[in-house]
């Protein structure tokens, strides 16, 4: 674990760069906060994730922190709101991530209300519930759960969603390791038949950066999260082509700040300046931190966090 005390100090700088801006904070729509055996399981994974397929690279947790630090921190940080992202890594345990997310929307009344689904029988079900009680946002991951975006058993969520237009982070760019499942082309075939969804790309679709602009640029309801683009992390990966800034500019009202905390390599701050040094300017940057997210989420829960139905 992490020492508090290794990391408290990053808090003074990340409050400055939002202040200098007038903001009146940070709105982060990718954080994730996990069931306790989930959590540690995922950073089993990155502790040795120069030695797994999906990963293949060192990555050390600059913030493994107990749940109570970790909320502390983001508070302290100046981040007013954040996504609790949890993913389902097979069929069978969504309902139970759902379960212990509901929990934490209780305990933490600045989180967005997080869900996340998966290619099962069930999932049309749960997923209708979840709407009709005001969840926030959903998270998938196709490299971790492997499976097709547009596998039969989703296309009635898809429709769900399209319908209600809850917003989903969805995982499909082939980054860090792509498979046979990631990739621009399932999403697409989503969005043809459900073209009001409103998905948001995370990791701006890295490294496909280009493809998911374009889907961006095609569907007014697709939207893009900034987690871990252009930190010296990821860019020596692969990183941004710079002759697609204009059109990254052009998408600055779809843009929305994503950090990954906790399980970043590097000092939450890098990200924020990771963002400056595109030199797209100051009302880009205070949109995709702060105004964009407002636009989709609000500044608070519009609903109550109920009791599973």
């Amino acid at each position: 674990m992490t020492d508090l005390n290794a990391v408290a100090g990053d808090a003074a700088g990340v409050r400055a760069w939002w202040q200098r801006r007038g903001l009146p904070g940070l709105f982060d729509v990718h954080v994730h906060f996990m069931a306790p055996p989930i959590q540690r399981a995922v950073w089993d994974v990155f502790a040795r994730a120069e030695h797994h397929p999906k990963l293949a690279r060192p990555w050390p947790i600059r913030y493994q922190l107990r749940e109570e630090e970790r909320v502390a921190l983001l508070r302290d940080f100046g981040v007013r709101r954040f996504s609790a992202l949890s993913y389902a890594h097979k069929p069978g345990v969504a309902q139970f991530l759902n379960d212990w997310s509901r929990d934490f929307a209780v305990r933490v009344p600045d989180s967005l209300w997080s869900a996340t689904f998966y290619p099962e029988p069930e999932a049309p079900s749960y997923v209708a519930g979840l709407i009709a009680e005001g969840i926030e946002i959903f998270k998938v991951h196709v490299q971790v759960g492997e499976f097709h975006l547009d596998d039969p058993l989703l296309d009635a969520v898809w429709g769900l969603l399209a319908e209600a237009g809850t917003p989903i982070v969805v995982h499909c760019g082939s980054g860090p390791i792509g498979n046979a499942f990631t990739g621009p082309t399932p999403l697409e075939r989503v969005l043809r038949r459900h073209p009001r969804l409103a998905v948001v790309v995370a990791h701006l679709g890295a490294p496909e950066y280009a493809e998911f602009l374009a889907l961006a640029e095609t569907y007014p309801q697709v939207r893009l999260d900034t987690t871990m683009a252009f930190t010296d992390f990821f860019e020596d990966i692969g990183g941004f082509p710079r002759e697609l800034l204009p059109r990254l500019a052009d998408l600055g009202d779809r843009v929305l700040l994503g950090s990954d905390f906790p399980s970043i390599p590097y000092p939450y701050l890098h990200q924020l300046e990771a963002l400056e040094r595109l030199g797209l300017g100051e009302q880009w940057l205070r949109a995709v931190c702060w105004d964009n997210c407002v636009a989709l989420f609000g500044e608070t829960r519009s609903a109550a966090v109920g009791s599973p139905g």
